[in-house]
């Protein structure tokens, strides 16, 4: 069941409180930041925990090699800072250091995409999502929502190995109901049931997607929509499933367009079912700053803009 209401709420916010659940459950879950806590919100952890928060500054490769050491004492590390800075400027460690040697390390990496805002093109990831991918061992998750947050966070703390969990920096509505929604790894989740074509997404774009829905429906046309929160390891099963059944595939995502979950989407549908496919997303562009909201209709991220996109894709049917 969804959310019938719009209600806006924080993702990071989520992802700090579930972090103090889990400190309580779990005397091994350890946290490390690089001199961002207020912004990721892992502040709420070291409140509660002090003895077990370690802010390593600002140096990146540093947080993910002690990460790293830790995990290898039994200790369940998350360490959190901005995307761009944990999948850039960290990106050998991330490799070497976790993925290579399998270790159970959690990177939560907040203000990803466009809608990190007016601090402009050198902190929207836009490519996080492809380099974590296209590491092996890597786990990638992009939650939709601050429900679907916190059930991936605990996902995370349960799971043996690397993971990559990317949350957005702007308060988002809720789309899932709490009691009526778990996170089950790796499926995506059909939100609503169509037949004239499938709509891909995840993060804060699904709710673009819901919207879309609504507004394609009044000219005579079913969507349906998947949301896809872990992008690795892909549910391929649901995706060619839907794919078969509309004969169009449409993917949306706050991300450059080359990689990310379009790409994933892709690559599964070029090999196992052929199909009509549109790729909405960042092109091969950098951002650029400005409020969020504007951003999002700047790339075209919104449903207002996108749904001409999604009818161009059902004629060519």
């Amino acid at each position: 069941m969804l959310a019938d209401k719009v209600v806006q709420s924080s993702l990071r916010a989520a992802y700090g409180e579930t972090l103090v659940e889990l400190g309580h459950q779990n005397p091994n879950i350890v946290v490390l930041d690089a001199d961002l806590s207020c912004s990721t919100q892992t502040q709420k952890f070291a409140k509660v925990f002090p003895e077990r928060f370690f802010n390593i500054g600002i140096a990146e490769q540093d947080a993910m090699g002690v990460a790293a050491g830790l995990s290898t004492c039994g200790k369940i590390p998350f360490v959190s800072t901005f995307a761009m800075f944990a999948t850039g400027r960290a990106w050998e460690q991330i490799r070497n250091s976790i993925a290579y040697p399998n270790f159970n390390v959690k990177i939560v990496a907040t203000h990803g995409g466009v809608t990190v805002g007016e601090d402009g093109a050198s902190h929207q990831a836009l490519e996080d999502v492809s380099i974590m991918r296209s590491i092996p061992h890597m786990t990638v998750i992009v939650p939709a929502d601050s429900l679907e947050t916190r059930e991936a966070i605990k996902f995370a703390a349960s799971y043996k190995g690397p993971v990559y969990i990317r949350i957005a920096r702007s308060s988002i509505p809720e789309i899932f109901i709490e009691g009526d929604y778990s996170f089950n790894f790796p499926k995506a989740n059909i939100l609503t049931e169509g037949m004239d074509v499938t709509i891909v997404s995840n993060g804060e774009t699904v709710h673009e997607t819901l919207k879309c829905a609504k507004m394609l429906a009044t000219k005579g046309i079913l969507a349906e929509i998947i949301n896809v929160p872990v992008v690795k390891p892909l549910d391929e099963e649901t995706i060619i499933k839907s794919a078969k059944k509309t004969g169009a595939v449409v993917t949306i995502e706050n991300h450059s367009i080359i990689g990310g979950l379009g790409s994933a989407i892709s690559e599964c549908l070029s090999e196992n079912c052929p199909i009509l496919i549109k790729r909405i997303g960042v092109k091969d562009q950098f951002g650029q700053s400005g409020k969020d909201t504007q951003l999002m209709a700047e790339y075209g991220l919104i449903a207002e803009k996108f749904i001409e996109d999604v009818i161009e894709l059902i004629k060519k049917k």
